[in-house]
Formats: structure tokens, C-alpha cells, sequence
């Protein structure tokens, strides 16, 4: 029994002159704070590599939803007149349709160079007969600007591949080539044309399908994705050609010469 105690006492007392020395308190503590830092960077890296699955968060701020809205835009647009007021506009020369009844294709004919030809677009004024904001009809890219006597300066823009709107007989053009325009973003003022000087201050507009002319007034509050899905007539890609390219094979006779000639023959006989 006392051998007993005395093992006891004497682990005891070790016991106590080792935590009687100075060093054992600072050691303790420095040990117990590096473990608890190292749990903490143990969590924070296991939390972490939660990314390494590439979770596709494509709905918050930020991630991965950087996509352009234009051609979304685009697409849900319609085709409007180029005009900022279209309640006051008035077309003053129709799009000549040779599906049409002859009293609309007699209107719709430009007389230019002692020759009559069929109009590829609408020309539009104003009821006060001054000039006016030209806007475009679309959103899209400006591909072409161009001084023109005849024409009266030319400004066009394409909305998707093969379908652009054109907007000839304007001054004061506010856009260049390459530039993004809105859909109601003014791009010039209307002006006169000598191709077509009896529709006095206008603006003639065009949309095109693959170089074909069509008729605008069918497609205004439509969308482009109509245009796109609609199949062209024979008749409308022969009248799509602009009248410097080929002026002898859009010529129509004046049915007044005809009258005329016809009377001379008369009196000759």
C-alpha cells in the first residue's frame, strides 16, 4: 500500500513541477490556436471547391448572361412608316403592283425621262406639304449612304440578311455606314428627288427581299419574321430593278402617245 502511495505522490508531484514551469502555458495556447486555424482554413477550403462542379447560374447578376438583346428586339418589332407622325404622312405615289387593278398601276407610275416607270416603293409627304424627321422603319445597321442628284441621296439599312428598307429623296443625313440605328431614330430629313419631282418634298421608301422590291404598305404592323417566311412572285423580282439599271425594260408607253400616234395614222390615211 504505501509503495502505491508513494508512485502517486510522486506523479503528483511531477505532475505539478511540470506545469510549474513557464513555457508550458504559452505552448499550450499556441498549440491550441493553430488547431482551431487550421479547422477554420480546412472549412473555407472545402466550402470552396463547391465551384468546382461549374454550376450555370445563368439567372443571377453577372454570371454567363451577357447575351445581346438587339436581335430579340428586332425580330419581336414591326415594320413602321418612317415617319415620326404618321397621322399627318400621305403617300403621294403608290408601289406599283402588277397583280393590281390598272387604275392603281396607272397611279403608281413615276414619269422620269419621257419614260414611265413602275414606282418600287411608296413615296410619302407630309399634308402641309413640308419637309419632315425621316425615322427608320426597323432597327438594323446602316449599310449604305450615298449622295444622289437623281435619287435625292440614298440611306440604307439592313435589319437581316437579305431584307433591307431604303430611304431615298432625303437631306440632312444624321447617320454613317456601319452604324447602329434604333427602330424611330431619326435618320434625315425628307427632300426632293429629280426622278420623281412631281411628289415634291417626300421621302421614297423601300423594303427589299434578296434585291426585291415589295410592297411596304403590306407589311406595316408586321413583323419581319413575315417578310422572311413570304415567297416572292415572279412579277414583283421583274419590277424590283431601280430605273437607271434597266430603264428599257421597265419602259411602259404613255397610253397618251398611243392616242396620239393612232390620230396621226387617221389623218394620214
Amino acid at each position: 500500500m504505501r509503495e502505491e502511495e508513494n508512485k502517486r505522490s510522486s506523479q503528483s508531484s511531477s505532475v505539478k513541477r511540470f506545469f510549474k514551469k513557464r513555457w508550458v502555458f504559452p505552448a499550450i495556447y499556441i498549440a491550441s490556436a493553430a488547431i482551431i486555424l487550421t479547422g477554420v482554413l480546412w472549412y473555407q477550403s472545402s466550402s470552396s471547391n463547391t465551384n468546382k462542379y461549374d454550376y450555370k447560374a445563368t439567372d443571377l447578376s453577372g454570371k454567363k448572361n451577357d447575351a445581346p438583346a438587339v436581335e430579340v428586339n428586332k425580330a419581336m418589332e414591326n415594320f413602321k412608316m418612317p415617319v415620326a407622325n404618321a397621322d399627318d404622312a400621305v403617300v403621294k405615289t403608290k408601289f406599283y403592283d402588277f397583280q393590281g387593278k390598272a387604275a392603281d398601276q396607272e397611279a403608281a407610275l413615276v414619269f422620269y425621262n419621257n419614260t414611265y416607270v413602275p414606282n418600287t416603293g411608296i413615296d410619302i409627304t407630309m399634308k402641309n406639304g413640308k419637309s419632315f424627321d425621316v425615322t427608320a422603319s426597323l432597327s438594323g445597321t446602316v449599310t449604305r449612304v450615298e449622295e444622289d442628284a437623281t435619287l435625292g441621296n440614298v440611306v440604307e439599312i439592313e435589319h437581316d440578311k437579305g431584307i433591307v428598307t431604303q430611304y431615298q429623296s432625303v437631306k440632312d443625313i444624321q447617320v454613317k455606314v456601319g452604324e447602329q440605328v434604333k427602330q424611330d431614330q431619326v435618320i434625315a430629313k425628307a427632300g426632293q428627288s429629280l426622278f420623281n419631282e412631281k411628289a415634291g418634298t417626300h421621302v421614297h421608301f423601300e423594303i427589299r427581299k434578296d434585291g426585291v422590291a415589295v410592297n411596304p404598305s403590306n407589311y406595316f404592323e408586321k413583323s419581319l419574321n413575315t417578310l422572311q417566311e413570304d415567297t416572292l412572285s415572279d412579277d414583283s423580282k421583274e419590277s424590283s430593278k431601280t430605273p437607271e439599271v434597266k430603264q428599257d425594260q421597265q419602259k411602259i408607253e404613255d397610253p397618251a402617245s398611243d392616242d396620239s400616234t393612232n390620230s396621226t395614222d387617221n389623218s394620214n390615211s
